[in-house]
């Protein structure tokens, strides 16, 4: 993710905002959810777009609170709940919302996670191995200094899509033995020390990070979990906005856009429909096949959207329950 901030004063622009708002077409009276508010971006849009109503999610509680000094701009028309994306529906029914007219996802980090050092998300500057988006559960550090050789291998192949995972792990292994890896900075070293940098100039220790945060997070079942969410929650003519910055997070919304609109083949046994019933395959529509990328001009203002890729589609009346 990437946003601006909880000010007025914008810190960061989401990426592909403009195009969000466009698929999205806020209107008044309507109902948006916000499901990874990060700063706050694309719910401050949608306000000033339309005279309707945004729901916030955010798993990390410093966002959440962020959000609710936010809200103050917009009296009683933004509220941001403390949560992950995944959970929508149940922290929605909580506060009586059981329908919405559209839903945001901007898959991934966020700006002010990766741009702050203590959270330790970023190979960039020096830092606690943390990468915990929610501040819970096990870090980074507890990752790669408890793991056993072959399964840090699997993760850093699985997520990372990176082909030395065995040197990095065996890497990591030696060094570990000496002393425990706690800082971005000793991680991303061990990994340059394997692994020569590309062509096109992209730090080697990329890769890596992105596996273990991906791992730490859980965030390509959390991914299932939102589409699944979102399905469910959606009213007729409804719209859902994915924003996704790798292959893996945009290859399961493909997929899982394609099955419920009758355009591809079920899915495995491991995406989201594993726990629906679809009456209907035609759950959605989907205008472009394609999604959207971010312009030149985009990309020449903020990096980090050059690889992004927005897709997005409408919900109809055809009837799709969660089964669990």
């Amino acid at each position: 993710m990437s946003d601006v901030s909880a000010t007025s004063a914008p810190r960061h622009i989401p990426v592909l905002l403009d195009d969000v708002i466009d698929v999205l077409a806020p209107r008044d009276g309507a109902v948006y959810v916000d499901a990874t508010f990060g700063a706050g971006g694309y719910s401050r849009a949608l306000l000033d777009a339309a005279d309707c109503t945004v729901w916030g999610i955010d798993r990390d509680p410093d966002a959440a609170a962020a959000g609710n000094a936010m809200a103050a701009d917009f009296g009683n028309r933004l509220t941001v709940l403390n949560g992950r994306f995944g959970e929508m529906k149940s922290l929605l029914a909580d506060v009586g919302v059981h329908q919405v007219d559209g839903i945001a996802l901007d898959i991934g980090v966020s700006s002010m996670q990766i741009d702050d050092p203590a959270r330790g998300f970023s190979f960039r500057s020096d830092g606690p191995l943390d990468m915990r988006m929610g501040q819970d559960g096990l870090s980074a550090a507890d990752v790669v200094n408890q793991l056993a050789e072959k399964e840090l291998a699997d993760i850093i192949f699985r997520y990372g899509e990176e082909r030395a995972s065995r040197k990095i792990a065996h890497a990591i292994v030696e060094l570990r033995e000496q002393s425990p890896i706690t800082r971005t900075g000793q991680l991303a070293s061990v990994v340059r020390s394997v692994v020569r940098r590309s062509k096109d100039g992209i730090d080697p220790a990329t890769r890596t990070f992105q596996a273990l945060r991906i791992y730490v997070n859980d965030e390509l079942a959390e991914l299932d979990r939102g589409l699944t969410a979102a399905a469910t929650l959606l009213g007729d003519g409804g719209r859902l906005a994915v924003v996704s910055f790798h292959s893996l997070e945009d290859r399961r919304v493909k997929t899982f856009f394609q099955s419920l609109s009758g355009a591809g083949p079920r899915p495995s046994r491991h995406l989201p429909q594993a726990a629906t019933d679809v009456i209907d395959d035609s759950v959605f529509r989907v205008p472009e096949r394609q999604g959207r990328k971010a312009s030149a001009a985009e990309t020449a203002r903020n990096p980090r959207a050059r690889s992004a890729r927005l897709r997005w589609c409408i919900r109809t009346a055809a009837d799709y329950r969660d089964a669990a």
